[in-house]
């Protein structure tokens, strides 16, 4: 803990965009804050008024703990750390074990990252989750086959953004994925035929503070083997109740009274709603800018101060309603890596369409750009689901994306 009277936080940033502004998250005066930060991150930290900021080449907990262990000791302890990316929750989760600092701990981050461990605690409260399987190092083809069945997800214990996520759909590919992996890392699960939706939203005292709900066009796997991805909010109504009745069980099971969650579900071809995986940080892709566009509410600044312990941001009746909205993301080009040649603007021309993220004209992707980095992103709103799901399909289907093949840095030429 701070010896100081204001306190003292510490935030590790790996975002380059408004979402890193912390210094928007707080009152002016009333803590001071510390950064450990990536050099591109610098842009949009407000370093002036900062109580120190150090660059790091990478935020792994063996990098940045001495560094943390210093700045505690410089400025007198801090009484919070928080980073808000997915891949920064545990090393945050660990500093403040290994600095006596209150906030959430390794075990509780782990049930939002740890697949096996969500799915049985969200099935102990006797909701429905995919039957999934362990694997170790003896684990064979006939003993997943016989626990799980075909068609078979195998994916790692704890990711995001569908990597390392395969599909298997015989007894042959299984057994073969089952000897280029590390098993330790993986799990398999029940593959659930269905529709995929996701919550989106900041728990308090156990209630939402705010949550949406929204239906993917396309999913995330499909994104990563190089199909577009959507995403469109549920009008209101039973439907959308429904979902979000199920994902405030699932976030009791989990035990998440205070924080964010972007929790993902099936709803199965027999109608039944499914849990698939959840995680304790804002939504990815464009999820952040509808709800700042078309709710008023900021999730990245709701996530920064829960996590905190601070009070909200904004109270429930400063949000407002939306008709409908949405987004697209355009995957990379293929092959990879790619050089942009051109690209098609479509604000102005599919009425939905208010903004957009186009890839520079002679811009290199190289399958490294997440859900950030990619061949298009598109914002959209309009009247209700339908409309907007709609224009969505309108933008996969109108938008042109020219790239050219790219020679890999220090490939032989």
């Amino acid at each position: 803990m701070s010896s100081r009277p204001v306190p003292t936080y510490l935030v590790l940033n790996r975002f380059d965009d408004e979402f890193g502004e912390y210094h928007r998250f707080v009152d002016p005066d009333s803590c001071r804050l510390v950064y450990l930060t990536r050099d591109y991150g610098l842009t949009v930290l407000d370093t002036e008024h900062a109580l120190e900021t150090v660059v790091v080449p990478d935020l792994e907990l063996e990098t940045v703990l001495p560094l943390a262990k210093e700045l505690s000791e410089r400025h007198g302890g801090f009484d919070g750390i928080v980073g808000i990316s997915e891949w920064d929750l545990l090393t945050v989760a660990q500093l403040r074990e290994e600095l006596g600092v209150p906030g959430w701990r390794p075990e509780f981050v782990n049930r939002f990252r740890d697949k096996p461990r969500m799915k049985e605690l969200v099935s102990g409260a006797g909701l429905r989750a995919p039957r999934f399987l362990e694997l170790h190092a003896a684990s064979t083809a006939e003993e997943v086959l016989g626990q799980v069945g075909l068609p078979i997800i195998v994916k790692p214990r704890s990711g995001a953004a569908s990597q390392g996520v395969l599909r298997v759909d015989d007894r042959e590919r299984l057994a073969a994925v089952l000897g280029e992996i590390d098993p330790a890392g993986y799990q398999c699960e029940e593959f659930i035929e269905g529709d995929v939706l996701h919550v989106d939203g900041v728990r308090r005292d156990s209630r939402f503070h705010f949550v949406s709900a929204s239906a993917y066009v396309n999913n995330c796997l499909e994104f990563a083997d190089g199909t577009p991805l959507g995403s469109v909010l549920l009008d209101e109504g039973a439907e959308r109740d429904e979902v979000v009745a199920f994902a405030g069980a699932c976030l009791d099971a989990l035990g998440l009274a205070d924080g964010p969650f972007h929790l993902e579900l099936f709803r199965s071809a027999a109608g039944e709603l499914v849990f698939l995986e959840v995680g304790l940080r804002p939504g990815g892709a464009e999820v952040g800018f509808i709800h700042r566009d078309l709710f008023g509410v900021d999730l990245f600044a709701e996530s920064f101060r829960a996590a905190l312990g601070l009070p909200p941001f904004h109270s429930p009746g400063e949000f407002v309603s939306a008709p409908g909205g949405g987004w697209v993301s355009i995957p990379e080009p293929r092959p990879l890596p790619s050089r942009i040649v051109s690209r098609t603007s479509l604000v102005d021309v599919i009425d939905e369409v208010y903004d957009e993220v186009l890839p520079e004209v002679g811009s290199v992707l190289d399958g490294s750009g997440g859900y950030e980095h990619i061949g298009g992103r598109f914002r959209l709103r309009g009247e209700g689901h339908d409309a907007v799901r709609r224009a969505a399909l309108e933008v996969m289907d109108r938008y042109r994306l020219v790239a050219e093949p790219a020679e890999r840095p220090g490939a032989p030429s």
